[in-house]
C-alpha cells in the first residue's frame, strides 16, 4: 500500500461522524465551497455532514444513499507517516502507525516513493 508524509497537521471537526449505507434516506443542503464535490448532509437520527455528493441519488433535498460512507477524520501530526487505502473526492482514507483510521484531505499529505527504500 502506499505510504505519505503528513505536511500540514489535520484536526477532525468536533461533531461525531456520520454514516450512511445504501438505502438511507437522507436531506441534502448546500456544497462546500472549499471542496464543492461535498454536500451537507443530515441523516434521519439529525446528525449531519459533509459527503460527496455522487454518493446519492439527487443533488438536493430529499435524497436516498447509494454507496457506504463514513466521515470520520483523521487526526494527524506533522512529519506523521501515514497508509493510504484509497482516495475519493481529494482525500485520502488513511491509517497511522497505532492502525486508526480516517479521512485526510490529499492536499495535507506528500506521497511517498515506496521503492525509495524508506521505512514507513
Amino acid at each position: 500500500m502506499p505510504h505519505a508524509r503528513v505536511v500540514v497537521a489535520h484536526r477532525a471537526p468536533e461533531r461525531p461522524p456520520l454514516r450512511v449505507a445504501p438505502g438511507d434516506p437522507v436531506m441534502l443542503g448546500h456544497r462546500d465551497t472549499d471542496w464543492p464535490e461535498f454536500v451537507w448532509t443530515t441523516i434521519a437520527e439529525g446528525h449531519e455532514g459533509w459527503v460527496p455528493a455522487h454518493l446519492f441519488d439527487r443533488e438536493h433535498g430529499p435524497a436516498t444513499a447509494m454507496a457506504d460512507y463514513d466521515t470520520r477524520e483523521l487526526d494527524a501530526r506533522a512529519d506523521e507517516i501515514l497508509t493510504l487505502h484509497y482516495a475519493l473526492a481529494q482525500w485520502w482514507w488513511a491509517e497511522n502507525a497505532l492502525g486508526v483510521q480516517g479521512w485526510i484531505p490529499a492536499r495535507s499529505l506528500e506521497l511517498l516513493d515506496d521503492n525509495d527504500g524508506e521505512d514507513a
